[in-house]
This record gives structure tokens, sequence and C-alpha cells, in this order.
């Protein structure tokens, strides 16, 4: 028992129920939080440190996973059909709950990244090194493409006359209109960890830190209801690309710039918004 309460003692208890508004709420007891320091751009000794390679190998397996997850359960859907099939919906959970699965799962080895655009945005906002995030977008990166080449492997004809499960303009839409969603989505998505893995947060409300997965997940599923339709959502480019090499037809490359400009403009719109405007880190006085 004293344990637990030691835990109550420093963690929920610890601030008052009722927070001050507006500009008040910005003055806090430096005892109680301290913005945590940036991340070095380069520090050398990062690359002899197991953690690192670790990290990298978590995000290597990860992005693998979630690509045979949701890669298969798409070529599933179009194999059965629109009556027996899973349907957007279906397709919708598969991103999502594999993405609440697999942060749950790696957020305290590498962060959960599983995606280029989140360690991009992170990366801005000085949250991770310059070293870390080109590991981690490399590992995304052939994590994609071996997750997608498995899927591949097994139902290697459904594969082929399915599409493979890649991103693509669908008819009816412009590339305006692909490229809008993959902002706007991926601006969601990226805005969701930023609030999910806020510090200040995390230090005021005990319970965040644990339920962070879960709404990261849910932003993924909300993503693909709306996006699907558009550009079968991409929001995170090491997904698109893996897909793309894997099934390699031409129309698939016509519209690939959209899965990389797109998702990499709204993580860095998303890192700017909750940096400078929600917190307001650079305008603070120290």
């Amino acid at each position: 028992m004293e344990g637990k309460e030691e835990d109550v003692r420093l963690g929920a208890n610890k601030f008052s129920e009722r927070q001050p508004l507006g500009t008040a709420a910005q003055i806090r007891n430096e005892k109680d939080y301290q913005e945590p320091a940036a991340a070095p751009l380069f520090e050398k000794s990062e690359l002899g440190s197991w953690s690192f390679w670790r990290a990298g190998i978590a995000e290597f397996i990860a992005t693998f996973i979630f690509l045979y997850i949701t890669v298969g359960t798409v070529i599933g859907n179009v194999r059965s059909g629109a009556c027996n099939g899973v349907g957007i919906q279906g397709i919708a959970w598969a991103f999502g709950g594999s993405i609440f699965v697999l942060v749950y799962c790696t957020a305290g080895i590498s962060g959960g990244h599983i995606n280029p655009a989140v360690t991009f945005g992170l990366f801005l906002a000085r949250k991770v090194s310059l070293p870390r995030t080109f590991l981690y977008i490399v590992a995304q990166t052939l994590g994609a493409i071996a997750g997608a080449g498995v899927v591949k492997a097994f139902q290697k004809s459904e594969y082929e006359s399915d599409g493979g499960g890649a991103n693509f303009v669908q008819h009816g839409y412009t590339k305006g209109d692909g490229f809008g969603a993959e902002v706007v989505g991926t601006f969601v998505l990226v805005y969701t960890v930023f609030s999910a893995t806020d510090a200040k947060r995390n230090a005021r409300d005990s319970h965040v830190p644990l339920l962070a997965p879960l709404p990261i997940g849910f932003a993924v599923f909300l993503v693909h209801l709306a996006t699907i339709p558009i550009t079968g959502t991409g929001i995170n480019p090491a997904r698109s690309l893996g897909a793309a090499i894997i099934f390699n037809k031409d129309k698939i490359w016509d519209d690939h710039w959209i899965f990389w400009v797109g998702p990499l403009l709204g993580a860095a719109l998303a890192a700017f918004y909750h940096q400078f405007i929600i917190r307001a880190i650079p305008f603070k006085s120290r």
C-alpha cells in the first residue's frame, strides 16, 4: 500500500484538479514541470549505443508487421468482393488497430513511430536526433518493402490482380484532391502523436502515457475512413513506397510523389502548430 500511496502522491494528486484558464495556465511552478531539453542534432556516441540500433530493429519489425497485416487485409477484401469482404470500415480498423498494437509494443524501445512522416515531424520539433531520424526512415522503408513482399509471396496471383494494396489517386479525383487529402490526413495523425506524447500533459495527467497508443490508432482509423475513397490512404511514405516497389506498375509511380510530399508537409504543419501555437515553446520566457 505504501508504494501505491507514493504513486498517487507523485502522480494524479500532485496537481490541482482545477487548472487555470487562459494565459494563467502558462505560469507553472518549475518544480512541477520543466520542458525537456531538445534532442541533439548529432551526437557521435549515439552511434555506438545498442539502444540506438535496437530502436532501428524495432522500427523495421513493427513496419514489417504493419504492412503484412494491412496489405493482406486490403488484398483479402478485394478478393472476397463487396458482399463478403471487410469493406472500408474493416480496412480502416486493420490500419488503426495494428498501429495501436504496434505503438504499444514499441513505444518504450523506439518511440513507436512506424512512419517516416511521424519521425520527420518529431525531428523538426527536436524530439529525435538526425542520425536516429535517418535510421528510423531507412528501417521503416525496408520493413514496409519486406512486409508487402511477404504478402505477395503468399498470395501472388491475388496480389498482382488486386492492386497490391498500393496507393494511387482513385478514379474521379484529381492529383490536387489526393495531395490535399494526404496533407490533411497526416496533419491529423502527427498532431495526435504530439498531443498524446506531450511531456507537459504526461507530467500533469499520469494516465496519458498509458493511453497514448489508443488515440494514435484511432486517428489512423478515422483518417482511413475519410480518405480511402480518394487515395487508398497513404499518410505513411514507407507504407506507400513498400507497396509500390513490390507491385511496381506504371500507374502507381505516376502519383507516388503525392505520398511523400503530402505526408511530409502535413507532418511539418502539425509540428509547427503544436510547438509554436499550442505550446508556444519558442516564445516562453526562460
